[in-house]
């Protein structure tokens, strides 16, 4: 008595198996495209070379758009001699919850209220208000600690970009204390 397997014909699964065994070659495929892209776009930038120096804005697009193909190819290299990621481990996850749209709602609520009220309030106001309802969102419920928390952080956030990297972000009411 034989039984019948669901195996495919050797011809169809011939491919099959080579583009399981060789998929990496698709983010090959993928930084090659993106490292293209970087460096035709870099390389048709029209720049002015006497107002902006020996380094201008084409240097760095075309040093990533480089490593992007370089990064390419080696990976490529190395997939077709045998190199393959490692698996997935995963996390702990029981994916027969659903998922926890609170959570979800409630921070897509603290960013686009953040992003409402940083014109009116600044961003010390507004990025105090952010890091503490990001922080209600997920969970935590101190409410003696995390107002100030957020704000420290707000703060420092703000002195960093604005004072140090020459960033400005709108003050509001508090630009004239900062």
């Amino acid at each position: 008595m034989t039984t019948q397997t669901d195996t495919p014909p050797a011809e169809t699964a011939e491919p099959r198996s080579w583009l399981r065994e060789y998929s990496e070659l698709g983010v090959c495929a993928l930084l090659l495209a993106l490292g293209v892209l970087v460096l035709t776009d870099a390389l048709t930038m029209d720049v002015d070379i006497a107002q902006r120096g020996p380094v201008g804005p084409k240097t760095v697009p075309i040093v990533v758009g480089i490593g992007l193909l370089v990064i390419a190819a080696l990976l490529a290299v190395d997939v077709l001699r045998g190199g393959r990621g490692q698996a997935e481990t995963g996390e702990d996850i029981d994916l027969s919850e659903p998922a926890d749209w609170r959570t979800v709602l409630l921070l897509a609520g603290v960013f686009l209220g953040a992003a409402v009220l940083i014109e009116p309030l600044g961003f010390p106001a507004a990025g105090a208000l952010l890091f503490w309802g990001a922080a209600f969102a997920l969970g935590s419920r101190r409410i003696d600690r995390d107002p100030l928390i957020a704000a420290v952080l707000s703060l420092v956030t703000y002195a960093v970009f604005n004072n140090l990297l020459g960033v400005p972000l709108p003050g509001g009411p508090l630009m004239g204390a900062l």
